[in-house]
C-alpha cells in the first residue's frame, strides 16, 4: 500500500468509527426522521413510473424536477434494477433525450471505452458528485476523482439527478460547462436483512452482490449498511482477456432529534481490465470484426507479439500501412480506490439548516501496454510502458439554508487539496532464446513493480475554493424565480519534471516544472425561472455562465497546458485561457396521468476551447496545447410519455443537436477548414423509445436507440455510420416465499431476471475519439485508432433473493 493510499484509508477507516462512536451520545435522543426536503420540488413521471414503495429512499420514480433553476431530470433505483446487474447507471443515462452513451461492452463497465456525452459536451465537461462528494472529471486515468463505477456500486445507487444546462451552482465541481450528474446513494434500511444475487452471462460473465442490513439498531435510530459486489467479464471475439472489479461499499447513519442526522460512507474498489485494441477503419476492412490485441492467456499469444515486435507479422498484418501499431501484445488497467466522508446535516431551526462534509480519496493506478518501440534490457524487443498516476485529496463542504417569507435562500463553500502524480516507467519483458520464453509471462493487469526506466514525470499540486449564493423568490404560487452566482479560484503548480532522451530522442528538451497556473473567476452567474402558468402547463428559461479549470495528466496525454514540453508552455502562456461556457435554454413541459412530454432547446456559446495538437513522429512528438476559439451549439430536445392503460408505458424522444466550430483549426503549417462543420464524435440526430409493461410481479421491456451519423475527422470528411440498437428485459418478482412454502418464510422476495443486450446483433462503432481525432483522410483518417466497436448480442440470466 502507497503511503498516500495509507493515509486515505485511516483517515475513511476513522470516519467510519467516528459516526459510529457517535450513536452512544445520542441514545437519548427522539425518534427517527428523515430531514425536510427542500421546498417547492414535486416530482412528475416522464419515463416508465415506479412501482409504490414503502421508503422513498429505496425506490423513487423517474422523475422530472420542477425546480426553480431548470429541469432537473432523476434516474432511480428501479430503472438501475432492470438492466443487467452491475450495469454502468450512465449508460441508463444515455436513454435520456440528449444524451449519448457509448462503450465496448455490453455492462458499460470497460474504463477506457465507456463515454457519455450531453448535449454535445464531453464526460470530462460535466460535473459529478456523490451525495455531495466532488467524483472531479470521468477521464481515463482520473486526476482529480474517479469514475462513478469506482466510487459505488450500482445495486446501491438510489437515484442520478441530471441537470443537462450549466448552472447547478451548488455543485462542488469546476468542470459543468455541460451539465451535472449527482449520485445520491441508498440508505440503510430500517428492516434488518440482506440481498444475494448472482448474475450469469454470455463471455464467461459473472456478477456477484451480497449486502446486509442492520437495520435500526437502537432507539435513536442508528442503522447501517455494507456490500460486497464482484464482476468477471470476458471479452467477447475469442479473446481470453477480461474485464475485473471487486468493491466494497458501506453506509452508517445515526439520527440526531427529529430533524438533523450524521452520516458516513466508506468505498473500496480494486479493478483490473485489459483493454480491447483501438481500431481503424484500415483494420477493420482488413482484419475484420473480432480482431484483438495479442494477449490470449497463453504462451502462443507472446510469441506472436514477440514476433511482431522483431517484425514479423502475420499475413492479415503485412497489409496494414501501420502492423506495428496495429496491436500489441496486451493492455491493461489496474486502479484501487479508497474513498468517502463523513457528513453533519442538521436542523439549526425550523427554517434554518447546514450541511457539512469531510471528505477523502486516494487512488493508485497503472495503465500499461506493451510497446514494440522500446526494447528491455535484457534483449527483449518489447517492453511494458506503464503510467503510474495516484492521487491524494482532502476536502470539505459547507452550507446554509434558509427559508423567510417568499425566499429560499442558500450559500456554501467548497476547498479541496489534490495532490497528484503522473510518472511513466517502463518494464522488462522476458527475451525468447532458442525459442524458450526467459522467464514468467507477467500480464497487464498484474502489479509492475521495479522499472528499468523512468519515461516521464510530472508532480501537481492544486489547491480549489468555490462559494455560492443563491435565492430562489415566490412572488406568486405558481412561479419560482431564481438568481444565484458562483465564484471560482483554483490555483494549479506543477513540479519534479523529468523527461527521458532515450525515449524521446536526445534534443527532446525539457518537460513543463517549477510553473502555475491560476483561475480565478468571481461572478459565474445563474438566473432562472419556472411558470405553472396552467394546469399540468409550465414553461421555463435557464441562463448560467461555467468555467473548467485546467486540465492535468502525464506528458501528451490531454488538453492540459502543463502537460507539453516546457518550450510549447512558454509560447502558449499568454494565450492560454480556461473553456467557458455561456448556455441559454427555454422549455416546456406537460403532465397528466395519461400523456407527459417537455420540449426543450438549448444555445450554447462555448469559448477558448483548448485542443492538444501534435505532430512529428511517435518517437519524437511535437506537442503542444493551444486555445483553436470556440463551439456553438444550438439543440432541442423532445419528449412524450402515453400511459394509455395502468402499467403500460411507451415513452419517444428525439434530440437533434446543431453544434459546429467557429474557427478553422490550424496544426503546424497545415490550416484545416473547420468553420461550421459539426464536432466529432456527437451525432446531430438520436431518437430512443421504450416501450414497457407491468402486471402483478411480472415486468418487461424493450427499448430502442438510433444514433446518427457522427464526424471521425475535424473537417467531416470521414463519417461513421449511423446505428440501430435494441436491448430487451423481463423480471419476474415472486414477493414473499412463505405463501408458497412455509419452510421459506425467510426469503422477504426471489426475483429471476432475464437481459438480452444487442437483441438485432447490430455490428456498429460505438466509442470514438479515445485517442484523439484525425484532421482528414490527407492526413491519414483511414489508417488512424481511434474508436471502438460495440458489443455483439449477449444473453444475462439473475437470480436474487432478499431476506
Amino acid at each position: 500500500m502507497k503511503p498516500c493510499t495509507r493515509k486515505l484509508y485511516v483517515f475513511l477507516s476513522t470516519t467510519m468509527l467516528c459516526s459510529y462512536l457517535g450513536t452512544a451520545a445520542h441514545a437519548a435522543t427522539g425518534p427517527t426522521a428523515s430531514p425536510t426536503p427542500p421546498p417547492g420540488r414535486k416530482h412528475t413521471p416522464i419515463l416508465p413510473p415506479a412501482r409504490p414503495s414503502k421508503t422513498e429512499s429505496e425506490t423513487i420514480a423517474v422523475t422530472v424536477r420542477r425546480v426553480a433553476n431548470g429541469t432537473q431530470t432523476s434516474i432511480s433505483q428501479q430503472l438501475i434494477s432492470q438492466a443487467v446487474p452491475g450495469t454502468n447507471p450512465m449508460k441508463i443515462l444515455g436513454q435520456m433525450p440528449g444524451i449519448m452513451f457509448q462503450t465496448n461492452d455490453a455492462q458499460g463497465i470497460d474504463n477506457y471505452a465507456a463515454q457519455i456525452y450531453v448535449h454535445g459536451f464531453q464526460q470530462q465537461e460535466i460535473g459529478m458528485t456523490l451525495d455531495g462528494m466532488p467524483m472531479g472529471e470521468m477521464t481515463y486515468r482520473n486526476y482529480n476523482g474517479l469514475n462513478p463505477l469506482q466510487a459505488i456500486s450500482s445495486e446501491n445507487v438510489a437515484r442520478i439527478d441530471v441537470s443537462q444546462s450549466a448552472g447547478a451552482e451548488a455543485i462542488a465541481a469546476t468542470n459543468n460547462l455541460g451539465g451535472s450528474f449527482e449520485y445520491v446513494s441508498l440508505d440503510p434500511k430500517d428492516r434488518r436483512g440482506g440481498t444475494v444475487a448472482q448474475t450469469f452471462g454470455s463471455n464467461r460473465t459473472f456478477h456477484t452482490f451480497i449486502r446486509f442490513d442492520s437495520g435500526v439498531l437502537n432507539p435513536s435510530g442508528t442503522k447501517f449498511f455494507v456490500s460486497y459486489s464482484r464482476n468477471d467479464a470476458g471479452f467477447w471475439g475469442g479473446s481470453r482477456a477480461n474485464l475485473f472489479t471487486q468493491q466494497v461499499n458501506a453506509k452508517l447513519i445515526q439520527p440526531i432529534g427529529n430533524d438533523s442526522s450524521i452520516s458516513a460512507y466508506f468505498d473500496w474498489s480494486d479493478l483490473h481490465e485489459y483493454s480491447r485494441q483501438d481500431y481503424s477503419l484500415e483494420m477493420l476492412d482488413t482484419l475484420g470484426y473480432d480482431s484483438n490485441n495479442y494477449y490470449n492467456g497463453r504462451a502462443s499469444g507472446y510469441r506472436t507479439a514477440y514476433a511482431a515486435a522483431e517484425g514479423h507479422y502475420g499475413s492479415s498484418y503485412q497489409k496494414l500501412s501501420d502492423p506495428a501499431d496495429a496491436s500489441v501484445y496486451d493492455a491493461g488497467t489496474n486502479v484501487v480506490d479508497y474513498f468517502g466522508g463523513i457528513k453533519a446535516d442538521l436542523s439549526l431551526a425550523p427554517h434554518l439548516r447546514w450541511t457539512t462534509t469531510a471528505y477523502g480519496h486516494g487512488e493508485d493506478s497503472q495503465t500499461t501496454w506493451t510497446s514494440p518501440f522500446f526494447p528491455s534490457p535484457n534483449g527483449a524487443p518489447m517492453s511494458e510502458v506503464v503510467k503510474e498516476p495516484a492521487i491524494e485529496r482532502f476536502g470539505i463542504l459547507s452550507a446554509l439554508h434558509y427559508n423567510i417569507a417568499h425566499n429560499q435562500l442558500g450559500m456554501g463553500v467548497w476547498y479541496e487539496n489534490n495532490s497528484y502524480q503522473s510518472p511513466m516507467n517502463a518494464y522488462s519483458q522476458p527475451a525468447i532464446v532458442d525459442g524458450v520464453i526467459q522467464g514468467p509471462l507477467r500480464s497487464g493487469v498484474s502489479k509492475w513493480s521495479d522499472p528499468f526506466a523512468q519515461i516521464f514525470n510530472q508532480d501537481y499540486s492544486t489547491n480549489v475554493f468555490t462559494a455560492f449564493v443563491q435565492d430562489t423568490y415566490r412572488p406568486v404560487k405558481n412561479l419560482y424565480l431564481h438568481f444565484g452566482f458562483k465564484s471560482i479560484l483554483d490555483t494549479t503548480r506543477v513540479g519534479n519534471a523529468y523527461i527521458n532522451p532515450a525515449y524521446y530522442g536526445a534534443n527532446i528538451g525539457a518537460l513543463t516544472g517549477s510553473e502555475g497556473l491560476t483561475v480565478a473567476k468571481p461572478f459565474l452567474p445563474h438566473i432562472s425561472a419556472n411558470w405553472k402558468f396552467l394546469k399540468n402547463h409550465e414553461l421555463f428559461f435557464d441562463i448560467s455562465e461555467s468555467v473548467h479549470t485546467y486540465a492535468e495528466s502525464g506528458y501528451k496525454l490531454s488538453n492540459s497546458p502543463f502537460a507539453v514540453l516546457q518550450s510549447a508552455f512558454n509560447a502558449s502562456r499568454s494565450q492560454i485561457r480556461p473553456e467557458t461556457a455561456w448556455t441559454y435554454a427555454v422549455g416546456y413541459r406537460y403532465s397528466s396521468p395519461i400523456v407527459a412530454g417537455s420540449l426543450y432547446a438549448y444555445r450554447t456559446n462555448f469559448q477558448n476551447r483548448l485542443q492538444q495538437i501534435t505532430s512529428g513522429s511517435l518517437i519524437n512528438p511535437v506537442s503542444e496545447v493551444a486555445n483553436v476559439g470556440s463551439v456553438t451549439m444550438d439543440g432541442v430536445d423532445a419528449s412524450v410519455t402515453l400511459t394509455p392503460i395502468r402499467h403500460l408505458s411507451i415513452y419517444n424522444s428525439i434530440s437533434y443537436d446543431h453544434a459546429t466550430y467557429d474557427n478553422d483549426l490550424r496544426n503546424g503549417t497545415t490550416l484545416y477548414p473547420t468553420t461550421g462543420v459539426q464536432i466529432v464524435n456527437y451525432p446531430r440526430l438520436m431518437y430512443k423509445s421504450r416501450l414497457s409493461y407491468e402486471w402483478h410481479g411480472a415486468m418487461a421491456y424493450i427499448d430502442a436507440s438510433y444514433i446518427g451519423r457522427r464526424n471521425f475527422t475535424y473537417t467531416g470528411d470521414v463519417k461513421m455510420p449511423s446505428y440501430w440498437i435494441t436491448n430487451l428485459g423481463a423480471q419476474y418478482r415472486f414477493g414473499e416465499m412463505g405463501k408458497y412454502n412455509r419452510h421459506l418464510a425467510f426469503l422477504r422476495n426471489l426475483v429471476v431476471s432475464f437481459n438480452i443486450n444487442n437483441l438485432t446483433n447490430t455490428k456498429y462503432i460505438s466509442t470514438m475519439g479515445e485517442a484523439g481525432n484525425p484532421m482528414n483522410v490527407a492526413s491519414g483518417a483511414l489508417s488512424y485508432q481511434g474508436f471502438e466497436l460495440g458489443a455483439p448480442r449477449q444473453f444475462f440470466g439473475t437470480v436474487k433473493a432478499e431476506f
